[in-house]
């Protein structure tokens, strides 16, 4: 009698999964104030909360003081009451990201007292602006990405050693569509303020 063998199908093996490798460790805006009420961030240290990294900035020169200083006053008197101009002040992006800018021109709100109990978020940022003497490559870069998605609608970054304002807006979440390097001579109107004039020399200083 002829024995009939079964044939068994062949399954293809499957291959276990890769471990995940190491991923960094991202802070939430709560974490970050709690770091600093129980003093593993000290009041002197100058950090800020860019898309979940505590990132350490340069001691503030007097060059890059000088013209910060300068620029909040220039906004000051050209927009008025129209904007609420910030000096180095937090504004609340998302849970991850709180930067302080070196200048914000934000939306007046209805009560004088609404940014005592918070800060400021990217839809009331009319305008920011990020004064570069040592720290260029991170403003048009890391940072530019995160106002960029966050929905900031204008940043001029004013570049002192190159002596230009790179000027982004069209804000996406793979960074903005729209960056322009001005020269002294140049001129630019904010999109939020287009009857209001800036001379790219006025900005340099």
């Amino acid at each position: 009698m002829a024995i009939e063998r079964a044939e068994t199908e062949s399954v293809p093996s499957v291959a276990a999964p890769e471990p995940a490798g190491p991923t960094p460790r991202l802070f939430t805006v709560d974490e970050y104030y709690k770091m600093a009420e129980v003093g593993i961030l000290r009041p002197d240290e100058r950090v800020q909360l860019i898309e979940g990294k505590i990132i350490e900035m340069p001691a503030i020169g007097p060059r890059h003081a000088f013209n910060v200083t300068r620029l909040t006053g220039l906004l000051f008197v050209r927009l008025g009451e129209r904007a609420l101009v910030r000096a180095q002040n937090p504004i609340r992006l998302a849970n991850g990201a709180e930067p302080d800018p070196d200048v914000a021109a934000i939306s007046p709100h209805p009560n004088p007292k609404e940014f005592e109990t918070r800060h400021p978020e990217a839809s009331e940022s009319l305008l920011i602006v990020e004064v570069a003497d040592t720290t260029l490559a991170f403003d048009l870069g890391e940072k530019a990405l995160m106002y960029a998605a966050h929905g900031v609608s204008e940043l001029w970054v004013v570049d002192l050693q190159g002596h230009e304002v790179v000027v982004h807006r069209e804000p996406s979440a793979d960074g903005y569509a729209s960056v322009r390097r001005l020269p002294r001579g140049e001129a630019i109107r904010p999109l939020a303020f287009p009857d209001v004039t800036f001379t790219v020399d006025e900005i340099l200083g």
